[in-house]
């Protein structure tokens, strides 16, 4: 069990149910094992710290120089070290500028889970319990005799509701892929697994065998003395008070030294490891870290009789964890009122903890009590209150910053810096020596962010409020934020808000999810508001809210309120037509001397042909799938066009090529291309002009109808109506950008305007459709229409460790030019892949709704899972679509997915379901 710092003991013995009875009292910030105020409850870790232990740690001077610098000593920094190390990384070195462990990572709880509504979550989970697990392989082979703590005494999530259970059945179907144990329990067996537990109101639980508990001391000192065997650094009480960048190519900026108390190190590379304390050390480099610093408390028992070899628990909806300390407890959640450390942590603010508010924490004592009755009767030897830091998203933030080249991440880990170490230390290892992860990290990336949001400190607090405040919530597949709304707007957001558009938020765009009907939009429109707090923090909450209203009616994992709205929209647009907006959409242009070679090596596809559009992907260096994007040369006409020339930009005599992408990906599509600009040393420009353009995009049978009756362009030319065709026209008087494209998988147009002419755009196409029967539909709509079609969809089911190939895009991909990736193309060309794209096509009996991260069933075997679902309104069916992998020397062929018998399960229900490379539906 674990190693205990001191034996607490009170002058006074109190039970929970007195001190939760007690007045309250507000405490201030003290160091640990500090005697509260409050009935001598001491506040203390209930384990050894480094603080009293020891680390092992270098001596000497500091180097001259390193190949990489990792600013933090706690639990990320030190696994960050070790996974450099491993990768043969021996010049490297740890900074801490008080102890190791001394900021969060010595007061954390040590939880570790396996499961998460995640795949990338979970196969990070994984490696750190394999790390802590493996006897043979594991982190003991490296660290010596070193005891990381690591306790397998299991998981347990508590459901009282049907909603949630059908959340951890969720959890346990995907589970199922990666091989990790876990069932369903009735209350009675719950009961018989935990007998302390009230099963009163329990609907079931969801119980994980392999989960378990680890010492926070003792893992970081493990990574430690591993990496420090290897050959790396570690420096204690080494402040960091500078780091120096230099000009690189086209002014942009690159880490060059790290001055300190020691010393100055020359590097190319530094990892910002910091904790609650990242932003001020990006601020030393320039760099805009999105993290705000709260208080996270939890509280240890005395011994509670009975409770040794219980697995840990987690009661979502009582926003409640328990866990082991011994033969105690120690449980804490997450509140919808934190408290937010206001005030930058000061740089000595070394193995401090916060008193704790009883009041804020009374929620959990009640829960506590509630779920584990005998607590009421045992005192409380300690409290924790410490910093911790959050993010908008409750995602860490990772990989390469897109403001300084060789300023990498691994921070803001919100409460699961432990279970997420050996994962998240493996990937950024990988990151900085290989240039890239080995999984699909964009969920984590700091490149999720736009630079601008990054560094907006009130859109920052909002979202990591929320984040935190719902961290417990029930994750559905439709949710939206109500926090950091209408941020970015286009001029057109008001006029669709009173046609009932119910927005959804991408990359902090508002943009068209579906639409009400009239007789909705009659009882209220769905207006964002100001972000209320939940009614915390000295907020008022709002009431009858109508756009919460309207978001709320779509959780279910069953069939979504929305749905036929959505679908109704989708048949619209297949039988008449639709008009989208899509001016989130991120647009760039490409310009200058080297504009065509730059973009040769970026695309795949043969791009820039004159009057044309094409589609094509952007690959890495191992051929997975950075993007997928359109790209067009910009028309001279347009080019000296008021309007389009202030938005387009660049140089009006160089050749000027014009890049469109999904606005989700705006920002990491962008840092790609500019990346590959510099490394390349390509004299061309890269220009963001996404908030200058708007795009409206016109579907379906009666488009060109419609659009004729706004225009005096001929469209029975080819030049109007190839697909792939672009081409200038004016509709009634304002000059738009049109090319005949379609995410949809109809007759269609894209038109893209300046923001200035948008609404008059709209109105006139609106205008002239409506009479024919043209509607507005949403993203929402969108999602449906192209996975009907068998489009892809970027990091859903076309992610970086996707190649073309394997994904079905091998049209895509040019055999007559290099490019990035396409060595590892043509090798796959000749070779054959390993693993392939499927389309599933669930029966038409089972109506069972279809969301991702299903598991996939062939012959009776878990092969893969699903990494996106759509719905066809032509056949009132379910797709599914995932890579399976391929036999050696087998063919995949629609034959032999037929010759196999496929199910898709779904929260432990398998549904029967066709196989075929591409959607049948095309």
């Amino acid at each position: 069990m674990f190693r205990r710092l001191r034996r607490f003991s009170s002058v006074q013995r109190h039970t929970i149910w007195d001190i939760a009875l007690k007045p309250w009292v507000h405490m201030s910030p003290c160091q640990p094992c500090s005697t509260s105020s409050r009935s001598g409850v001491k506040s203390g870790v209930p384990y050894t710290s480094l603080h009293d232990a020891g680390a092992e740690r270098s001596t000497g001077s500091l180097p001259s120089e390193a190949d990489c610098v990792v600013i933090g000593g706690g639990v990320a920094g030190c696994s960050a070290l070790y996974h450099l190390t491993k990768l043969g990384m021996k010049n490297v070195v740890l900074l801490e500028s008080a102890k190791l462990t001394a900021g969060t990572t010595w007061h954390s709880a040590g939880l570790v889970w396996r499961l998460r509504p995640s795949d990338v979550s979970i196969e990070l989970l994984a490696h750190t319990r394999d790390l802590l697990h493996d006897e043979e392989n594991g982190l003991r082979v490296d660290c010596g005799e070193v005891d990381p703590g690591w306790i397998q005494n299991g998981g347990l999530f508590v459901a009282n509701t049907k909603e949630r259970l059908d959340e951890y059945k969720r959890l346990m179907t995907l589970g199922s892929y990666y091989g990790i144990e876990s069932s369903v329990l009735s209350p009675k067996e719950t009961k018989e697994l935990y007998p302390l537990m009230n099963v009163d109101d329990v609907y079931g639980t969801l119980y994980s065998p392999g989960d378990g508990i680890v010492e926070p001391a003792g893992i970081a000192q493990a990574y430690n003395r591993a990496a420090v065997k290897h050959g790396a650094k570690v420096f204690e009480e080494c402040g960091v008070f500078a780091i120096e960048t230099k000009e690189g190519f086209q002014s942009s900026r690159q880490v060059s030294a790290v001055h300190t108390n020691l010393g100055v190190i020359r590097t190319n590379c530094v990892l910002n490891a910091a904790g609650g304390w990242a932003p001020s050390v990006g601020a030393l480099a320039g760099v805009r870290v999105p993290l705000v610093v709260m208080k996270h408390a939890y509280v240890v028992t005395e011994a509670v009789e009975g409770i040794r070899n219980t697995p840990s628990v987690r009661d979502h909806n009582a926003s409640l964890y328990v866990k082991l300390q011994g033969d105690s407890l120690a449980f804490g959640g997450y509140e919808s009122n934190p408290i937010f450390v206001d005030k930058k942590l000061s740089s000595d603010f070394n193995f401090g903890l916060y008193e704790l508010d009883w009041e804020v924490f009374s929620a959990h004592m009640q829960a506590a009590i509630h779920r584990i009755p005998c607590l009421e009767h045992v005192g409380i030897k300690s409290t924790v209150c410490g910093p911790e830091s959050f993010t908008p998203d409750h995602h860490p933030l990772m990989g390469e910053s897109p403001e300084v080249r060789g300023f990498f991440l691994s921070c803001g880990y919100n409460s699961a810096g432990i279970m997420l170490s050996g994962g998240c230390g493996k990937q950024i290892a990988e990151w900085i020596v290989h240039g890239r992860p080995s999984l699909d990290m964009f969920t984590y990336d700091i490149r999720r962010y736009a630079p601008a949001l990054a560094g907006n400190d009130g859109w920052c607090r909002e979202r990591s409020h929320e984040s935190l405040a719902t961290n417990f919530g029930v994750f559905y597949p439709h949710d939206e934020r109500l926090a950091g709304r209408n941020m970015w707007k286009d001029p057109l957001h008001q006029e669709l808000l009173k046609a009932g558009c119910v927005y959804e938020e991408r990359h902090c765009w508002e943009r068209p999810g579906w639409f009400m009907t009239s007789e909705e939009r009659e009882i209220g429109l769905p207006e964002i508001l100001p972000y209320d707090y939940q009614g915390a923090n000295g907020h008022a909450a709002h009431q009858d809210y109508d756009y919460k209203s309207a978001v709320e009616q779509d959780f279910s994992f069953r069939q979504p309120k929305s749905f036929e709205k959505i679908v109704d929209e989708c048949r619209t647009c297949r039988n008449t037509g639709a008009l989208f907006n899509m001016s989130s959409f991120g647009k760039f242009i490409l310009t200058g001397k080297d504009a065509r070679r730059a973009a040769d090596w970026l695309f795949t596809n043969n791009v820039g042909r004159e009057g044309e559009v094409t589609y094509t992907c952007m690959l890495n260096k191992d051929g997975g799938t950075e993007s997928d994007v359109t790209v067009a040369k910009v028309p001279q006409a347009l080019m000296n066009t008021q309007g389009f020339s202030q938005a387009i930009g660049g140089d009006t005599d160089a050749e000027s090529l014009y890049i469109a992408c999904g606005g989700a990906v705006t920002t990491y599509v962008q840092c790609h291309m500019q990346r590959v600009l510099e490394d390349k040393q390509f004299n061309a420009k890269l220009i963001d002009i996404t908030p200058e353009l708007g795009l409206l995009s016109l579907q379906g049978p009666i488009s060109k109808e419609v659009l004729q009756l706004c225009t005096e362009t001929d469209l029975s030319t080819a030049d109007t109506t190839q697909y792939g065709k672009q081409f200038p026209l004016e509709i009634n008087g304002e000059r738009v950008w049109a090319m005949r494209m379609s995410y949809v998988g109809e007759f269609g147009y894209e038109f893209h305007v300046p923001m200035e002419s948008l609404v008059a755009v709209y109105r006139s196409l609106m205008s002239a459709g409506q009479r024919l029967g043209l509607r507005n539909a949403g993203y929402r709509a969108i999602d449906f229409l192209s996975a009907e079609k068998g489009y892809h969809h970027w990091h859903s089911d076309l992610r970086t460790t996707d190649t073309p190939l394997e994904a079905g895009l091998g049209f895509l991909c040019s055999k007559t030019k290099d490019y990035c990736g396409s060595d590892v193309v043509q090798q796959q060309r000749q070779n054959g892949v390993s693993r392939r794209r499927i389309c599933l096509v669930s029966d038409k009996e089972s109506g069972v709704p279809l969301f991702g991260n299903e598991a996939i069933v062939c012959d009776g075997k878990v092969v893969s899972y699903v990494r996106r679902a759509g719905y066809s309104c032509s056949s009132d069916q379910w797709l599914a679509f995932g890579y399976i992998e391929t036999e050696p020397g087998v063919k995949l062929t629609d034959k032999v997915l037929a010759g196999r018998k496929y199910e898709i399960e779904q929260m432990g229900i398998r549904t029967p379901a066709s196989a075929s490379l591409k959607s049948p539906f095309v």
